[in-house]
């Protein structure tokens, strides 16, 4: 294992690196740091849990002087993912007098502006508040070296990438691009001819076809609607989680579930977009500090970084491959074990060959003891509907309508997420179709 001095970061970053815990790095960043260091553009495909914000962040910190002013820019689909990323960097940038500033919906845009003017090296953000400071003047990007495109899989599937377009379309065409993502789609590659270097270089980190760390087992359990919470119960009874992320297809279903958890004494937190940004933060921070249980929608899917998760578990069956691969990859971070349990219905059995093959995973079927909940009262007439659980009954014949219903689906109308239609200054989008904040 090589040393961070190895691979060309200064001495002076490095003994900054080891003081908050960076002493070695991982197997993305030994790869990747060298040649961003070297200037080349980059396509990194790399498991989620891996080390790839390390990848990028420590790389640039190396390069950049502190009165150079705006010279980096990092979009991210998800303002939590714009939180986390910028935890890292200001830790990085602090330490040698540089700046950070983090731009996302739902949050004041003013107080954004101010902090732009008042000097600024680094910028992290979501593609649509980013877009707006532009539009506004507040947001020049004629400086930029490096550009990240985080999560870039993500993005695509939320439906932002004219927007990122429109923002490259800002930058200088000399800039070095670096994009970052756990799956390499089709469209991905043509964002990368459009915007990078001819001698870029492609990054691959473990196998080409595995979308997941080995280190998490993945099992799952038939039931019907009516069980599904005694089905919880009960794995929570045999698995003991020790810090668990359940997820939920919904909003609703996420507010039941923690309503039913809660009435059995069971410690746990709520996340979905329907909480205001502070009260998503405040879940974060207590879910982080001590609480068991976070129940969410997928907005939890995409870039949390909390090292201590022990289990995923899916309440709701996520309906693509690709959603169950951002899930899962919460758990099993940096190299230790994680488990993955998933329920379905009878309906949903097909959801499982269908995730064994898109994610080249091994998936275990397991038997629960359900009778001792039997007496627990679900406290729902149509459990079914409230837990959201067969939603993917789907209405066109076995596809959802739209690939971005990654979303809180309460959230989500069909074309709210394309092209130019995005979030104001209040965070929803200009659309007026939907009011989803990311």
């Amino acid at each position: 294992m090589k040393t961070f001095s190895e691979i060309g970061i200064k001495p002076e970053l490095e003994a900054f690196l080891k003081k908050i815990n960076f002493l070695n790095p991982t197997e993305v960043q030994e790869v990747a740091i060298p040649k961003v260091l070297a200037g080349k553009d980059l396509i990194v495909r790399s498991k989620t849990g891996t080390g790839k914000t390390g990848a990028f962040l420590i790389p640039i910190i190396n390069r950049l002087q502190r009165n150079d002013g705006l010279r980096a820019i990092i979009i991210v689909p998800t303002r939590e993912l714009a939180l986390q990323v910028t935890g890292v960097a200001d830790k990085l940038c602090r330490n040698f007098g540089m700046h950070v500033v983090t731009v996302y919906g739902g949050a004041s845009i003013n107080v954004q502006v101010d902090q732009i003017r008042r000097g600024v090296n680094v910028v992290v953000g979501t593609p649509g508040r980013i877009l707006d400071l532009i539009e506004r003047g507040a947001l020049k990007l004629n400086g930029i070296k490096y550009l990240v495109l985080d999560e870039a899989d993500i993005m695509l599937d939320m439906g932002f990438i004219d927007d990122v377009d429109a923002i490259i379309s800002n930058m200088p065409e000399d800039k070095q691009t670096m994009l970052f993502s756990a799956t390499i789609p089709k469209e991905i590659l043509d964002i990368a001819r459009r915007h990078m270097k001819q001698d870029r270089e492609k990054i691959t980190i473990g196998q080409e076809e595995d979308l997941t760390v080995s280190s998490i087992t993945h099992r799952y359990a038939i039931t019907s609607p009516n069980t599904k919470f005694h089905t919880l119960l009960a794995y929570i009874d045999k698995y003991d989680p020790k810090k668990a992320i359940i997820f939920a297809n919904t909003k609703n279903a996420a507010d039941r579930i923690h309503e039913m958890l809660k009435s059995q004494g069971l410690n746990s937190i709520l996340l979905h977009g329907g909480l205001t940004q502070a009260k998503r933060e405040r879940s974060l921070g207590i879910f982080r500090a001590d609480a068991r249980f976070l129940i969410a929608t997928n907005i939890a899917s995409r870039g949390l970084d909390i090292p201590s998760i022990s289990d995923i578990i899916n309440f709701d069956a996520p309906d693509m491959s690709s959603t169950y691969v951002h899930r899962v990859g919460r758990s099993a971070r940096m190299g230790k074990e994680g488990r993955a349990f998933t329920i379905i219905t009878n309906s949903q059995r097909r959801l499982i060959d269908e995730i064994k093959y898109e994610a080249n995973i091994n998936i275990e079927r397991i038997a629960l003891d359900t009778e001792k909940f039997k007496d627990i009262k679900v406290s729902f007439r149509n459990p079914e509907r409230n837990f959201g659980n067969d939603r993917f009954r789907r209405e066109k014949g076995g596809g959802y309508h739209d690939r971005r219903h990654d979303q809180d689906r309460s959230g989500y109308h069909k074309g709210g997420y394309g092209g130019r239609n995005r979030e104001n200054s209040h965070g929803t989008h200009r659309s007026g179709q939907g009011s989803y904040r990311h």
